[in-house]
């Protein structure tokens, strides 16, 4: 017997291409509905594979954590992080305040959830609402699930105990500017229990203005002002 298709022409061709393409193709032709469909779609689509790299990457973590201890997890995120930077998030062509924290916005919005924007005298603060990846992770019941957390009150984990595995990134991240740089740029805020809470970033429009805990909390001394 000959194998009958299950697919028409036109569905085969409504499934080929990218989603977001038909978007473009739907507000092109004034189908102002079918663009919002198809955008929502595009969405979804994003944020599972999105999901599913950071959960991987938990998992990945997790293992090197538990077999190979807390600096084999610090020395994989260093090396990870740094050939990221160099492929992926690469420093902004800009270097003026604004031109850096607009920057740091787009890379924020890239998890796909709301941000909070607020500026006083002193500093730019995002609020993530939530944030898209490791708070999100708490809430998925990533860590009932098997994900680690790092035990330990250590500098990858702003010297916290009971650290979610994934949040390690974020001092790290921090830890790796210093080392780089002598200094912080940007610093991270987070609640006293992650996940009870949101967290987000704060640019500095001085850096002589970051707080010393900042440094603390990553092992670190705050430089001495610059004259």
């Amino acid at each position: 017997m000959a194998n009958k298709r299950i697919f028409t022409d036109q569905e085969l061709k409504a499934m080929s291409g990218t989603t977001l393409d038909k978007a473009f193709e739907a507000i092109d032709s004034g189908d102002k509905e079918k663009a919002k469909e198809l955008t929502v779609q595009a969405q979804k689509e994003y944020q599972k594979l999105h999901d599913g790299y950071m959960v991987w990457v938990s998992g990945l973590l997790s293992y090197i954590y538990k077999n190979h201890g807390i600096g084999s997890l610090e020395e994989a995120e260093r090396f990870a992080h740094t050939v990221e930077a160099k492929l992926v998030f690469k420093p902004p062509e800009k270097t003026d305040f604004k031109s850096v924290a607009e920057h740091r916005l787009k890379g924020l919005k890239g998890h796909m959830q709301p941000v909070a924007v607020e500026e006083d005298d002193e500093k730019v603060i995002m609020t993530m609402l939530p944030c898209g990846s490791g708070e999100r992770i708490i809430q998925m019941g990533g860590y009932e699930a098997g994900l680690a957390r790092v035990k330990e009150a250590h500098p990858i984990t702003w010297g916290k105990k009971d650290f979610p595995i994934y949040c390690c990134h974020c001092p790290i991240g921090e830890l790796l500017t210093f080392d780089r740089t002598g200094d912080l740029v940007g610093v991270k805020f987070e609640p006293e229990q992650i996940g009870q809470g949101h967290c987000g970033f704060v640019n500095y429009k001085n850096i002589a203005d970051i707080p010393e805990k900042f440094y603390t909390r990553i092992g670190k001394k705050k430089p001495a002002a610059k004259k």
